[in-house]
């Protein structure tokens, strides 16, 4: 059972202004991970559905933030169809997040209350997702569906949508600043963030030093776009 609401989630996403997305078939790579994007002051972390028994390593993973990580909400990624989603549900994922839109997932998390942020692609997708029920659209890929322009264009006529890009976003000041003040509500990022270097020499050390120096960029550039909105 989840422990967060699906409020507390998505304020928690858009205050932390950045989703890490990641996945490893080893539980104690992945815990060593999470617990480095912990305290570089992560508190929504995204653990992808991407491997055999995926599953069974979120499982400990979850049971691993309940214990160890006060604060630490954890959701699954990559999941494309309503038993999935059931089953990661089962298992206490805070929220849930698809590369595509699933009218059918959109009810099992609207009936246990669970967040579900689905991938879109056009505006249509959007809207549908919106009257589904969803707090927060994935923009997905976001730099091949059109970059920062296509939010921009769609936060137009669409004010109201929060939305999350996911693909090419990366941890540069220009790069996230694009997407902010096209008026994104939080990024999504994966390889970008948890580079092979790192990974492959268990540097969990330098993982949390990039990724405070990620959220105090975030906070740059939220604080610019802000300021840029009301001037």
């Amino acid at each position: 059972m989840a422990k967060y609401t699906r409020i507390e989630v998505f304020q928690k996403m858009k205050e932390t202004g950045v989703v890490p997305v990641f996945f490893h078939p080893d539980v104690e790579v992945s815990k060593n991970v999470l617990k480095a994007c912990y305290d570089g002051g992560i508190r929504v972390f995204e653990f992808v559905n991407r491997g055999d028994f995926a599953h069974e390593v979120f499982s400990d993973l979850n049971k691993f933030a309940l214990k160890e990580l006060p604060g630490m909400i954890l959701g699954a990624g990559t999941i494309v169809d309503e038993a999935t989603t059931a089953l990661y549900i089962q298992l206490g994922a805070n929220f849930i997040v698809s590369p595509l839109l699933n009218e059918n997932m959109a009810r099992i998390c609207n009936r246990r209350k669970i967040m579900w942020s689905p991938g879109c692609g056009t505006l249509t997708e959007i809207g549908k997702a919106e009257e589904l029920g969803a707090e927060l659209v994935k923009i997905f890929p976001a730099s091949e569906v059109g970059g920062p322009s296509f939010v921009k264009a769609v936060k137009a006529p669409c004010p109201w949508t929060n939305i999350m890009p996911t693909g090419g976003v990366d941890t540069s000041k220009e790069n996230l600043k694009q997407w902010f003040d096209a008026g994104v509500t939080c990024v999504g990022m994966g390889s970008k963030l948890f580079t092979k270097d790192i990974l492959l020499n268990n540097d969990y050390g330098l993982l949390t030093q990039k990724v405070k120096e990620l959220m105090k960029t975030v906070r740059e550039v939220k604080g610019e776009s802000l300021m840029n909105k009301i001037g």
